[in-house]
Protein backbone atom coordinates (compact mmCIF):
# COMPACT_ATOMS: atom_id res chain seq x y z
CA UNK A 1 0.00 0.00 0.00
CA UNK A 2 1.39 3.15 -0.85
CA UNK A 3 1.67 6.67 1.60
CA UNK A 4 -1.15 8.01 -0.61
CA UNK A 5 -3.60 5.29 -0.39
CA UNK A 6 -2.77 4.58 3.47
CA UNK A 7 -3.08 8.98 3.62
CA UNK A 8 -6.96 8.30 2.34
CA UNK A 9 -7.88 5.73 4.12
CA UNK A 10 -6.58 7.50 7.57
CA UNK A 11 -9.03 10.36 6.41
CA UNK A 12 -11.91 7.59 6.34
CA UNK A 13 -11.05 6.07 9.35
CA UNK A 14 -11.03 9.64 11.71
CA UNK A 15 -14.49 10.15 10.62
CA UNK A 16 -15.40 7.01 12.00
CA UNK A 17 -13.74 7.10 15.48
CA UNK A 18 -14.44 10.78 15.92
CA UNK A 19 -17.90 9.74 15.64
CA UNK A 20 -17.73 5.89 17.39
CA UNK A 21 -19.19 4.90 14.15
CA UNK A 22 -18.46 1.26 14.79
CA UNK A 23 -20.90 0.84 17.33
CA UNK A 24 -21.17 -2.81 19.02
CA UNK A 25 -20.25 -4.46 16.24
CA UNK A 26 -16.66 -3.63 15.29
CA UNK A 27 -15.39 -6.65 13.43
CA UNK A 28 -18.31 -6.55 11.28
CA UNK A 29 -18.44 -2.88 10.66
CA UNK A 30 -14.31 -3.26 10.17
CA UNK A 31 -15.06 -5.86 7.14
CA UNK A 32 -17.52 -3.65 5.52
CA UNK A 33 -15.91 -0.61 5.69
CA UNK A 34 -12.84 -2.46 4.13
CA UNK A 35 -14.91 -3.79 1.16
CA UNK A 36 -16.07 0.01 0.45
CA UNK A 37 -12.56 0.96 0.31
CA UNK A 38 -11.94 -1.72 -1.75
CA UNK A 39 -14.61 -0.73 -4.43
CA UNK A 40 -15.53 2.79 -3.89
CA UNK A 41 -12.63 5.94 -3.54
CA UNK A 42 -12.00 6.82 -0.63
CA UNK A 43 -12.95 10.63 -0.82
CA UNK A 44 -16.05 9.96 -2.15
CA UNK A 45 -16.64 7.48 1.25
CA UNK A 46 -15.82 10.35 3.01
CA UNK A 47 -18.69 12.47 1.45
CA UNK A 48 -20.86 9.55 1.72
CA UNK A 49 -20.30 9.04 5.91
CA UNK A 50 -20.79 13.01 6.16
CA UNK A 51 -23.71 12.80 4.33
CA UNK A 52 -24.88 9.79 6.49
CA UNK A 53 -23.86 11.55 9.62
CA UNK A 54 -25.77 14.82 9.02
CA UNK A 55 -28.62 12.59 8.52
CA UNK A 56 -28.18 10.84 11.82
CA UNK A 57 -27.76 13.39 13.72
CA UNK A 58 -31.67 13.86 13.81
CA UNK A 59 -32.52 10.15 15.46
CA UNK A 60 -31.83 9.32 18.50
CA UNK A 61 -29.90 7.30 19.72
CA UNK A 62 -27.76 8.12 16.40
CA UNK A 63 -27.55 5.08 14.12
CA UNK A 64 -24.13 3.22 14.19
CA UNK A 65 -22.28 -0.01 13.08
CA UNK A 66 -23.12 -1.95 10.27
CA UNK A 67 -26.10 -0.24 10.10
CA UNK A 68 -24.52 3.05 9.40
CA UNK A 69 -22.32 1.98 6.71
CA UNK A 70 -25.15 0.33 5.41
CA UNK A 71 -26.69 3.62 4.72
CA UNK A 72 -23.10 5.33 3.66
CA UNK A 73 -23.51 2.12 1.12
CA UNK A 74 -27.06 3.10 -0.01
CA UNK A 75 -25.81 6.62 -0.77
CA UNK A 76 -22.86 4.94 -2.47
CA UNK A 77 -24.78 3.02 -4.97
CA UNK A 78 -27.09 6.05 -5.76
CA UNK A 79 -24.42 8.36 -6.97
CA UNK A 80 -23.22 5.22 -9.06
CA UNK A 81 -26.58 5.75 -11.28
CA UNK A 82 -27.18 9.33 -10.35
CA UNK A 83 -25.34 12.92 -10.12
CA UNK A 84 -22.85 13.41 -7.25
CA UNK A 85 -25.25 16.34 -5.31
CA UNK A 86 -24.07 17.03 -1.99
CA UNK A 87 -26.32 18.38 0.12
CA UNK A 88 -23.10 19.67 2.60
CA UNK A 89 -20.49 22.40 1.54
CA UNK A 90 -16.79 22.00 1.83
CA UNK A 91 -17.10 24.37 5.00
CA UNK A 92 -19.66 21.78 6.45
CA UNK A 93 -17.77 18.85 5.46
CA UNK A 94 -14.71 20.58 7.10
CA UNK A 95 -16.39 21.56 10.05
CA UNK A 96 -18.05 18.23 10.43
CA UNK A 97 -15.01 16.13 9.88
CA UNK A 98 -12.09 18.75 10.68
CA UNK A 99 -10.06 17.59 7.64
CA UNK A 100 -9.27 19.70 4.32
CA UNK A 101 -12.30 19.71 1.76
CA UNK A 102 -10.16 19.94 -0.94
CA UNK A 103 -9.52 15.97 -1.91
CA UNK A 104 -13.10 15.79 -0.92
CA UNK A 105 -14.28 18.68 -3.50
CA UNK A 106 -11.97 19.44 -5.50
CA UNK A 107 -9.92 22.68 -5.82
CA UNK A 108 -12.54 26.13 -6.62
CA UNK A 109 -10.69 26.03 -9.78
CA UNK A 110 -10.81 22.83 -11.71
CA UNK A 111 -12.87 19.53 -10.22
CA UNK A 112 -10.81 16.68 -10.83
CA UNK A 113 -12.73 14.04 -12.97
CA UNK A 114 -13.22 10.49 -10.86
CA UNK A 115 -14.74 7.35 -11.22
CA UNK A 116 -17.29 6.76 -8.69
CA UNK A 117 -15.99 2.77 -8.59
CA UNK A 118 -12.45 2.38 -8.65
CA UNK A 119 -10.97 0.42 -11.98
CA UNK A 120 -9.97 -3.66 -10.89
Amino acid sequence: MDLQHHLKQQRVKHIVSSYELTGDADDAFQVRLTELLATYPASLIELALTEALVDAWASVPMVRGTEFLTRVHEKLKHWETQPIVSTVTPEQFQHVTGLDPIPVFGSAEVPPPRSIVQPS
